[in-house]
């Protein structure tokens, strides 16, 4: 019998020794691994960050550049920590994400529902713009997830999304890889839960390359696609316009 998230979600983590999972296996993985982590997601993001997670969602916001007012979705939008900046800014946050267990941990209110980035429950151009933190990774249809941003954000509206980056200095590189790979499992470890922080560093195996993403956004109809570096290049922050 298959084992589901309700029986044992543990176990549908998948361990160091086995492939990243794909397909139907991913989003089940995926939904599991967040679930389990939920209760100290954010605590352990502003440790094994150094609290510059804070800083990057303040640029995020930044960069939307849209009116106090305007309807903006938070896609994989965990806890709540963006829409929270989202809020302080005047912006109107809807929370989506696929891990049930994300979303009751958010530490106060606010509008968001349970679902897939590759089937937003909005209608066509309803939104003002969208963000998404550091989830690009872990959608299963990342194609089909930038496809529905186009079809749901308006013309004129704005998408920033950002997500983890390799350090393009070569000494940066090698420090920053063993940190991520082997630093934060331990810290994840000790204060969640070890094998899906094991997993979060091979799961950039899913990223396609910069420029790869940058086309594929311009090819759903997305106009001034820019991609910024941030802090010595651990993050990355893709912005566009809906044209």
């Amino acid at each position: 019998m298959t084992k589901t998230t309700q029986d044992d979600p543990r176990s549908l983590i998948p361990r160091s020794d086995e492939p990243l999972p794909e397909g139907e296996a991913k989003t089940e993985a995926i939904q599991a691994m967040f679930d389990v982590i939920a209760p100290r997601y954010d605590l352990v993001n502003r440790l094994m960050t150094f609290r510059m997670d804070v800083g990057w969602r303040n640029r995020c916001v930044s960069a939307l550049g849209l009116a106090p007012g305007s309807v903006v979705l938070d896609l994989a939008c965990g806890t709540g920590d963006l829409s929270f900046d989202l809020e302080d800014r005047g912006l109107i946050p809807i929370g989506l994400d696929l891990s049930h267990g994300m979303l009751s941990a958010a530490p106060r209110h606010f509008e968001r529902v349970q679902g897939d980035g590759s089937k937003l429950p909005f209608g066509d151009a309803t939104l003002d713009g969208a963000v998404s933190g550091f989830a690009m990774r872990n959608f299963t249809d990342l194609e089909g997830t930038f496809a529905e941003l186009a079809r749901a954000v308006r013309p004129g509206g704005r998408v920033v999304l950002l997500e983890v980056a390799t350090p393009p200095n070569p000494l940066l590189r090698f420090g920053h890889g063993i940190y991520f790979g082997k630093v934060v499992p331990v810290i994840g470890g000790l204060l969640s839960d070890g094998n899906a922080y094991r997993y979060l560093p091979r799961s950039v195996a899913y990223l396609p390359e910069p420029d790869e993403m940058t086309r594929s956004l311009e090819s759903l109809g997305f106009r001034d696609v820019k991609r910024t570096l941030l802090t010595v290049g651990i993050a990355q922050m893709f912005s566009a316009t809906r044209g």
